[in-house]
């Protein structure tokens, strides 16, 4: 089970969540960048896609990336709104009615 766990982490990137605020937001991507050392980098950083959040070792790696099944699919799900605590509460009904109850809620309860 251990070895089952590791190969699933190993090549993990960033989050549909983490992703859409780095293309949203030019500062959080830069952050994210800054985070990394570039001689630890392949290409030494310089070519980056930003949608699936992978380093490639040249510019034609990356043109033959962004032509590939799995970088569209990633485009793909990317125009899709994340999923926020919010959605999460609301689908399971919490928080919906934003602290006000409808009259039949109220008749509801004062009949029981």
């Amino acid at each position: 089970m251990g070895a089952v766990r590791r190969t699933k982490t190993k090549r993990r990137t960033r989050d549909y969540d983490q992703v859409c605020a780095d293309v949203n937001s030019s500062k959080h991507l830069a952050q994210y960048q800054a985070s990394k050392d570039p001689e630890d980098l392949p290409g030494l950083g310089r070519h980056y896609c930003v949608e699936c959040a992978k380093w490639f070792e040249s510019d034609y790696n990356l043109v033959g990336h962004r032509k590939g099944k799995n970088h569209k699919r990633r485009v793909r799900l990317l125009r899709e709104e994340p999923h926020t605590q919010k959605l999460a509460e609301a689908a399971v009904g919490l928080g919906t009615d934003n602290g006000v109850r409808s009259q039949e809620a109220d008749e509801m309860a004062m009949d029981s």
